[in-house]
């Protein structure tokens, strides 16, 4: 199982940003699907999750500026950002869990920035 994200970069505070992920090596369908972040010098923290087809988990930072999406057709998850914060900066990891076996994924971080 790989799981390659794309789309960190620079904005300034307020502006927006997408994440995506694309899962390659399995059927995403029965996994869930999330990202966590983590900023130096802090321990990694939830974003947000997704399962089969919708339910989905935020973390209370995030809740109301940040949506969390699947594809499961394109084997993918995706974290549109907005209304982004400086303490938003952090190395956004994208996830994938099996529920049934406990095995856990990860992919390899893509740095967002946020700039005051």
């Amino acid at each position: 199982v790989q799981l390659q994200a794309f789309g960190g970069g620079l904005v300034q505070a307020g502006g927006s940003l997408r994440l995506s992920c694309a899962a390659s090596g399995i059927v995403v369908r029965y996994t869930l699907m999330g990202w966590y972040r983590q900023a130096p010098g802090e321990q990694r923290e939830l974003v947000a999750t997704i399962a089969t087809p919708s339910t989905t988990n935020y973390g209370d930072s995030v809740k109301g500026r940040f949506t969390i999406s699947r594809d499961n057709a394109k084997n993918t998850v995706t974290l549109q950002m907005n209304s982004l914060k400086p303490e938003d900066t952090a190395v956004y990891y994208c996830n994938l869990n099996l529920p049934y076996s406990g095995s856990n994924y990860w992919g390899q971080g893509t740095l967002v920035t946020v700039s005051s």
